[in-house]
């Protein structure tokens, strides 16, 4: 399947992602690119008026760095282009309230399969072919890694839109095998990756922040281990006993989808120190005092 991506684009975060898409081979699958003013009304009464002339045929529709009511031209863009998905990240809390998530997949053409990955580096392969083929390349980081006692060689797998996977696997060979992870998240600062910092509601975290423990996960699974996570000691869990498991409800990472606190059949709580972000939220709300963070060694 040759992938045919239309964008709709507004911005600095839109123009990295089209940059990215463009010098990682992918510019030939790109059949046309609208760009939004970035004074665009919050709120628009006519949207419709907005949807772009002349749109191409397409298989995948990415919305960047569209914000409030101009969004609603993605169900139109969709039926008209014969787009099969869309894909609009979000980087910003305000930028497409749940509300708004909401109206636009209920007026989408139910054969479309609409997407809000938030950050756009969460995303991963949903058994949907046309995205499934865009998130082979594009989405949650991956890295191949080799080692001695420094990194000596980094090799992107799947990346971030954003183009940060690339700059951190460049920037992190020659480094300590163990100070890895820890420099894998300055990288990402200094790209700078533009997610916001303002914490997310239903999150209670920053998406900046989301980013980057997905680049440190990368990095863990490349070298197979971890140097830091959250930990549930078991004998002081109270599992179902007494427990409505406050610490999965609470994760982040688990709010975007990734299994990072999973709970076993005796009702106790595991945390993934692969993917866990060291949020320490989990900590402060465990009414038990049962996790605690550790800063050793362990293998993923």
């Amino acid at each position: 399947m040759e992938l045919k991506i239309f964008i709709l684009t507004c911005g600095d975060y839109g123009a990295r992602i089209v940059n990215t898409i463009a010098e990682q081979g992918f510019a030939s699958n790109i059949v046309g690119l609208h760009e939004f003013p970035e004074d665009m009304p919050e709120f628009i009464d006519d949207f419709k008026s907005q949807v772009p002339e002349n749109l191409p045929e397409c298989d995948l529709i990415l919305a960047l760095d569209l914000k409030g009511d101009i969004n609603m031209v993605l169900p139109e863009v969709a039926q008209k282009s014969g787009a099969k998905a869309v894909i609009a990240p979000i980087h910003d809390p305000s930028q497409i309230p749940p509300g708004l998530q909401r109206e636009i997949i209920e007026s989408t053409p139910d054969d479309v399969l609409v997407l809000f990955p938030k950050p756009f580096c969460s995303l991963k392969p949903v058994e949907n072919p046309v995205v499934d083929e865009f998130a082979e390349e594009f989405g949650r980081p991956k890295l191949e890694i080799q080692t001695d006692d420094l990194v000596r060689k980094v090799k992107v797998l799947r990346g971030a839109p954003c183009g940060s996977t690339w700059y951190v696997a460049e920037n992190l060979e020659g480094f300590p095998v163990e100070e890895a992870e820890t420099e894998s998240g300055n990288k990402i600062h200094n790209y700078p990756c533009l997610a916001s910092m303002n914490t997310d509601p239903s999150l209670d975290d920053t998406i900046l922040h989301l980013a980057g423990y997905n680049i440190k996960e990368a990095v863990k699974r490349g070298l197979g281990f971890a140097s830091r996570s959250a930990v549930v000691l078991e004998e002081d869990c109270m599992g179902d006993v007494d427990c409505d498991h406050n610490c999965r409800d609470v994760c982040p990472q688990v709010k975007t989808g990734a299994k990072t606190i999973t709970i076993n059949d005796s009702g106790k709580a595991i945390i993934d120190p692969a993917s866990c972000g060291c949020c320490e939220i989990c900590i402060r709300e465990c009414p038990y005092g049962a996790i605690e963070l550790i800063e050793e060694r362990m293998d993923i």
